[in-house]
């Protein structure tokens, strides 16, 4: 899995440097179409400005704008074949990127085609207007304007001279200067000169005066004046800036006359110079520019047409093919990361949580597959660690299962209504009962369980009602299964099964219920209690059995031969019945020292049916009234016991057996007792079963058959059992005991000891 993916770990590096390397390719390309493509366009807005620059280099200017347009139309072919082929081979993403391709050059052609139209009709219309009748009439009034304006000013001028120069008529040259200045400031003028007929210098007032070589008119203009008797003109007109004073200024030159009639007396000239207003200047040119630039265009007006279409339509070309490889490449600058994200997500949906790609870009859907895949990569965190969960869940399970496997207790778990939903196998075990076969119904419903389950529903009824009031947070109680419940559930009916039981409340209304057989234990306690009294009670009744026993002897002796016959033949009975029954219990309480001082076995591993065998030779045919005969598996294997208390347990036995066939009238061969050793290999056990034809055992006595002085003979004590069940216990042996059932009568009883595993020696 790490393989994988580092695979595709590395595929994704290797397709986003490979995707990274194509568009820093595409976008270099681009910005250098769009940089020359911008170049021309300022070239070509320059050229308009100048309609002979225009001219001249139009054809280039229109070639190279061809060749941009051409190129971007190239790359815009190349994309839409890349967009078609990805469509056709039916690839992740495309008809998203077609779709987002299309809404871009739409949005950038429809706009582009919409202005160039209406730019068309407004520059032809426009054209066509500059050129009307009314604008060709406006510019010849304002010419005409500018024309009488400055020839009012003129005339003005050339008055105001003819009043000065009446006035300076009898002015002598010496002190003409002051008249001068004095009018110069009444006229409001910037110069006055007075020159002499052949061009000498009088007299100067205002700028003039301090010039060393004052601007003289010429000799026409003076015999113009002459004649005229006053001239005027305008200079610096042409070369006049617009704002700039003193550039274009109006002069006029009057004839001073002389009251003098001699005919040697030289005539005067007075020359006015005033500076024209900037604002009218500036008018003046505008009008006479605007009437220049529209008389040019006016003659070049198909030109002027053709060339701002053509500029328009090349820049409708550069705008389109521009914006729709601009389109196709923000489509897929767009499309990029959302079929990166689909196909991520589509990746997701199917189970595949591989680290993912991912854009470094700075902008939100960049960021977008960033997110996505830390999104990503913490899900595969997450399961992985639900799976170390997981699996961490299922260990402590199978370890939990395994000890409630392995448990001696038995353990289930019930709902609100006892109806069983799990068990371990120590619950079959103690009830002899398939649990796992009845989940799902009541333990109440289950055969021989009726009682055991009503009583645990009462009981956790009981402590749920009483947990709150007492703080109480389970319940305990012993519980016995009778005889009848022992065999319902398949257990043979030696004695009743005792349970102790503890009830808790699980999480969602579940009940726990563990249990116990504590019937071991409670036979232990009973043949501990019994070996206690028989410890006491042949220390309390040997004491005093000796005394008696000699008291009673010596009486004989004493009145032996001195009483009469008939009280000695009394005497004689009386003493020998006190000794008999002396001895007998003498012998009843060495019985109970025997129970209670049974020594701890010594085990070691002997041959079951050779033991037996041994055994057996006492109790031959001519030496008992009732036969007994043998029934040996060969396939037993040895077992761990003490002879000597394995001997004794068969002689209790086989005594037993042979008392209570004979009380039941039977002595014949066809009523035998029977011993049988059998090689169980399905449960590795050796049972050795002792089998009789009596009347069995009473309903009453199976309960507690193994308690001492519990028995069914008149003449016995009711400690063979006793004893044999303690042997057993040493031995870590079980016994059972049961009535034989034959044609569906009692036929009998029988005894089996069951060598489990660990007495048993394999091999």
């Amino acid at each position: 899995m790490n393989g994988a993916a580092a695979a595709t770990d590395a595929k994704g590096r290797f397709s986003l440097r490979n995707s990274r390397t194509l568009r820093w390719t595409v976008a270099t390309g681009l910005a250098a179409m769009v940089a020359l493509g911008l170049v021309l366009l300022f070239l070509l807005t320059q050229a308009t400005t100048n309609r002979e620059m225009y001219e001249r280099n139009y054809a280039r200017l229109f070639a190279l704008n061809v060749v941009v347009a051409g190129l971007l139309l190239a790359v815009i072919v190349w994309i839409a074949y890349r967009l078609i082929t990805r469509l056709r081979q039916g690839k992740f993403g495309s008809r998203l990127l077609v779709k987002l391709a299309a809404i871009f050059a739409l949005a950038g052609f429809a706009p582009g085609v919409l202005i160039y139209v209406v730019s068309y009709q407004f520059v032809s219309r426009s054209i066509e207007s500059w050129f009307d009748v009314k604008v060709e009439g406006a510019l010849d009034a304002g010419l005409n304007l500018g024309r009488v304006t400055l020839e009012t000013l003129s005339t003005e001028l050339a008055e105001k001279g003819r009043a000065t120069a009446s006035q300076m008529a009898d002015t002598p040259d010496v002190s003409a200067a002051l008249p001068l200045e004095r009018a110069r400031e009444q006229l409001g003028a910037t110069d006055l000169t007075l020159w002499s007929a052949s061009g000498q210098l009088i007299a100067a007032a205002g700028k003039a005066r301090y010039q060393l070589n004052p601007e003289r008119p010429s000799q026409q203009q003076f015999r113009n004046a002459r004649v005229q008797r006053s001239i005027t003109w305008i200079e610096g007109l042409d070369d006049a800036v617009p704002g700039v004073a003193g550039n274009a200024r109006v002069k006029a030159l009057v004839l001073v006359s002389s009251s003098s009639l001699g005919l040697l007396v030289e005539p005067r000239f007075l020359m006015l110079t005033q500076t024209l207003p900037p604002t009218l200047v500036a008018n003046a040119l505008a009008v006479t520019e605007a009437n220049r630039e529209y008389q040019e265009r006016a003659l070049a007006r198909q030109g002027l047409h053709r060339m701002y279409i053509g500029t328009l339509t090349l820049c409708l070309f550069l705008a389109v093919f521009g914006a729709v490889l601009l389109a196709v490449l923000l489509g897929n600058q767009i499309a990029r990361p959302l079929l990166l994200l689909a196909d991520g997500v589509r990746q997701v949906a199917a189970g595949d949580l591989t680290p993912k790609a991912s854009l470094q870009g700075t902008d939100e859907l960049d960021g977008l597959t960033r997110s996505f895949a830390d999104m990503t990569q913490q899900l595969a965190d997450a399961r992985q660690a639900v799976q170390v969960s997981m699996e961490q869940v299922n260990a402590a399970r199978a370890n939990l299962q395994t000890i409630l496997d392995n448990l001696t207790a038995g353990v289930m778990v019930l709902d609100a209504q006892g109806v069983i939903q799990s068990s371990n196998p120590g619950a079959t075990r103690i009830l002899h009962v398939p649990m796992a076969t009845f989940e799902g119904r009541r333990l109440a419903d289950i055969e021989g369980l009726q009682k055991f389950g009503e009583e645990v529903q009462v009981r956790f009824d009981s402590f749920l009602g009483a947990r709150e009031e007492h703080g109480l947070d389970h319940w305990q109680h012993s519980f016995e299964l009778g005889n009848a419940s022992a065999k319902l559930v398949g257990r043979q009916a030696d004695d009743a099964l005792i349970l102790v039981a503890r009830g808790a409340e699980l999480p969602g209304a579940s009940r726990l219920l563990v249990f116990d057989d504590i019937s071991e234990i409670v036979s232990a306690q009973r043949s501990q209690a019994w070996g206690e009294v028989a410890r006491r009670l042949a220390h309390e009744i040997k004491n005093p059995l000796t005394p008696i026993q000699l008291s009673a002897e010596r009486l004989a002796m004493k009145l032996s031969g001195k009483v009469a016959p008939a009280e000695q033949a009394l005497l004689t009975k009386s003493v020998k019945t006190i000794v008999d029954q002396v001895d007998a219990m003498k012998r009843l309480v060495n019985e109970f020292r025997d129970y209670a001082r049974l020594p701890a076995a010594e085990l070691k591993p002997i041959d079951l049916n050779l033991l037996v065998s041994e055994v057996l030779q006492l109790y031959a045919s001519e030496t008992s009234q009732v036969p007994v005969q043998m029934e040996l598996d060969p396939r037993c294997p040895r077992v761990m016991g003490d002879p000597q208390q394995l001997r004794q347990v068969l002689h209790n036995l086989l005594q037993n057996a042979q008392d209570a066939t004979e009380t039941a009238g039977h002595g014949s061969q066809a009523h035998s007792v029977t011993v049988k050793t059998q090689w169980l290999e399905t449960s590795g056990r050796v049972r050795l079963s002792v089998l009789d034809c009596g009347s069995g055992f009473p309903e009453h006595i199976l309960k507690r058959a193994f308690e001492p002085y519990v028995t069914t003979k008149a003449k016995g004590t009711g400690l063979g059992l006793a004893v044999v069940k303690k042997i057993a216990d040493e031995h870590g042996t079980r016994v059972d005991i049961a009535n034989r059932i034959v044609d569906g009568k009692v036929a009998g009883a029988q005894v089996s000891l069951s060598f489990t595993t660990e007495t048993v020696v394999l091999g």
